[in-house]
């Protein structure tokens, strides 16, 4: 038995993940793509060429592409997510050992490596594809590539490097003990991980802090849901304790006097021991936060978990400081935030990403807990879904298992 870990089809509360989500619709998403990849920043709706492309944002269009290419799912038109992986092939530089990752509209690189948190997301998104996508060759692909730049991160420093390296591990070896290479560095990392949320240091640092690092930075929920998530995979309760305090000490600070979902401002950002500020608000907190309640959903028995998950979504649909909606439900684009006294009405790339990846994350979480339930005479969810076809998808798509307007 995985300590603490129960199934979300056991929870009566389960009601609570079956709401009414928007459709999946992709036409934003497509408009920012072109032949070399995705395109970083828009102004307004429109495409910024200006600004070319970045490893970052590719990576997580491969992330979608494979979240997308499930069973009973809609599925990415394949010439596209062979595009995004191509840009990932492109950007590993082997005389540096890391990926690139600002690429300017003339297709020129502009640094001989990128950041460790890119070369992160980049593992997680090719650990995802080693294990997900729907094209055997392009898994091949992901798993020799994964393997070769997977060792530089033991040299890393950023937290969110090893957070991302370690979701990547989590999605591509499941099986503890097939991979020692991969084991010996999930360990570490999560072992890294630990020890700056429990290690000494913390005995000087503030009671009331109770998180990784002394600031608070972007994509903070990836911490805890890394440590969570590595735990449950390798039967440690440890890692789910310090994953599961962190993340409730972070819910408590991203959660509104108003009760609605507030992400840590990026006005933060460098504050040391300090609460947030409220804004500029951004999506990629968000989708943080959803996927990391969703990990807590499976280590423990609260589902109140659940509600911060749909919480967290129902930011991007007007559930927020500014009453705003974030999203057009018709092409699925996003804005890219919240200021003080209005949204920011450019959409970019990782804003589109952050509410697609969270919205299709959502579905399916509300799809494998529909599909956990058994009706009296109907085939059992393996048989379903083995006589499930995956729908491609160009501007939207229907799946069996969400609401009827997908």
């Amino acid at each position: 038995m995985r300590p603490m870990q129960t199934r979300v089809s056991d929870h009566h509360e389960l009601r609570s993940a079956e709401l009414a989500l928007p459709s999946l619709k992709a036409d934003h998403f497509l408009s920012m793509c072109d032949s070399t990849g995705l395109l970083q920043h828009a102004v307004h709706s429109v495409p910024d060429r200006t600004h070319g492309y970045c490893v970052d944002d590719n990576a997580r269009a491969l992330l979608l592409a494979c979240a997308l290419g499930g069973t009973g799912s809609p599925r990415l038109p394949d010439g596209l997510t062979a595009r995004f992986a191509a840009f990932i092939q492109h950007a590993w530089n082997p005389e540096t050992r890391q990926f690139r990752n600002f690429m300017s509209y003339d297709r020129r690189w502009l640094e001989d490596k990128g950041s460790e948190d890119s070369h992160g997301r980049t593992l997680w998104a090719l650990g995802t594809c080693a294990r997900n996508d729907t094209d055997e060759s392009r898994r091949h692909w992901a798993t020799a590539l994964f393997a070769t730049a997977l060792p530089a991160v033991e040299h890393f420093s950023s937290p969110r490097a090893w957070a991302f390296t370690l979701l990547g591990l989590d999605a591509s070896s499941p099986n503890v003990g097939c991979d020692p290479i991969a084991d010996r560095m999930r360990r570490l990392l999560a072992d890294r991980l630990l020890a700056m949320i429990i290690g000494p240091k913390h005995h000087t640092w503030p009671k009331h802090w109770h998180w990784f690092e002394d600031v608070l930075a972007y994509d903070n929920a990836r911490l805890p849901q890394a440590l969570i998530q590595t735990g449950l995979t390798l039967e440690q309760p440890t890692y789910i304790q310090a994953g599961m305090r962190s993340l409730r000490w972070l819910k408590v600070l991203q959660t509104a006097p108003s009760g609605c979902f507030r992400p840590v401002g990026s006005k933060s950002f460098g504050r040391h021991f300090q609460r947030p500020t409220a804004f500029d608000q951004q999506p990629v907190e968000a989708a943080a936060t959803i996927s990391a309640c969703l990990a807590a959903v499976r280590a423990d028995s609260d589902a109140t978990w659940i509600t911060e998950a749909t919480s967290a979504f129902a930011w991007f649909l007007g559930s927020n400081d500014l009453n705003v909606s974030l999203i057009d439900p018709q092409t699925g684009s996003c804005l890219d935030g919240l200021h003080p006294d209005r949204a920011n009405a450019n959409m970019g790339a990782e804003s589109v990403l952050s509410y697609l990846l969270g919205l299709a994350e959502l579905r399916s979480f509300q799809c494998d807990a529909v599909l956990d339930r058994p009706k009296p005479g109907t085939q059992t969810a393996p048989e379903a879904e083995s006589h499930a076809a995956p729908e491609r998808m160009s501007l939207g798509g229907n799946s069996p298992c969400h609401s009827p307007d997908f």
